[in-house]
C-alpha cells in the first residue's frame, strides 16, 4: 500500500466542538491519512469516537490510524496504528496484528533506525521547526531531516511547526510527506 503525503493529526482541543464537521474539512483538502490521537479519553470513549471517525475516513477513502491503542485500532478496523516513542515496540504490533500498519514517533536518528529494525511502515520525526504544542524543545532542523530520511528505507514525515511555506523545503530534505495538527486546519 503506498502511504498518502499528507499526515492530520486529531487533536480535539483544536478541532473545536465540532469534531467531525472538522474533521471533514480536513479531508476536503486532500489529506487522506488520519491518526485519530485522543489521550485523554475513557478507553469506551476513544472506541465510540474512533467508530465515528472510521466512517469518515472510509467516506473520503482516508487511511485511519489509532494513537497508541492496538484495541482499539482492531476494534474499529482501523487501518493501522501510531506508536509513541513509549508505546509497545512496533515488532510486537506487527506479530499480534500483522494486518496494521505501523508507525513510529521517533525525534532522533537512533529512534528512527530502531522503528525501522522493529518493522515500523514509516516515522514521523519531529519537531522539525519550533512548535507552539512543545516550545520547550528545540527543533531538529531541515539538514537534521534530510540526514535522518537518508538512513532510513521507510517513508520518513516531518512533523512540528510545518506550515504551508514550509511545505516544499521538507520535501527537497527528504520527507516522504508532512504530518500536522494545525496545519491542515
Amino acid at each position: 500500500m503506498q502511504l498518502p503525503n499528507l499526515y492530520a493529526i486529531t487533536d480535539s482541543t483544536k478541532y473545536g466542538k465540532d469534531f467531525e464537521q472538522t474533521l471533514r474539512k480536513v479531508l476536503q483538502k486532500g489529506v487522506r491519512m488520519v491518526q485519530l490521537r485522543e489521550k485523554n479519553k475513557s478507553g469506551r470513549d476513544y472506541y465510540q469516537l474512533a467508530l465515528r471517525v472510521r466512517q469518515i475516513t472510509r467516506e473520503f477513502s482516508a487511511v485511519l490510524l489509532i494513537n497508541d491503542r492496538v484495541d482499539i485500532a482492531l476494534a474499529v478496523l482501523a487501518d493501522g496504528v501510531h506508536l509513541p516513542t513509549n508505546g509497545l515496540p512496533p515488532s510486537v504490533v506487527k506479530r499480534i496484528a500483522p494486518e496494521l500498519i505501523v508507525g513510529y514517533s521517533a525525534h532522533s536518528l537512533e529512534e528512527a533506525l530502531y522503528a525501522q529494525k522493529e518493522g515500523a511502515d514509516f516515522i514521523t520525526l519531529s519537531p522539525i521547526f519550533q512548535t507552539s504544542s512543545h516550545p520547550e524543545t528545540k527543533p531538529l532542523g531541515l539538514s537534521y531531516l534530510r540526514e535522518v530520511a537518508s538512513k532510513v528505507s521507510i517513508p520518513v514525515y516531518a512533523l512540528g511547526g510545518i506550515t504551508w511555506e514550509k511545505i516544499k523545503l521538507c520535501y527537497k530534505n527528504g520527507a516522504y510527506g508532512v504530518a500536522g495538527i494545525t496545519l491542515f486546519l
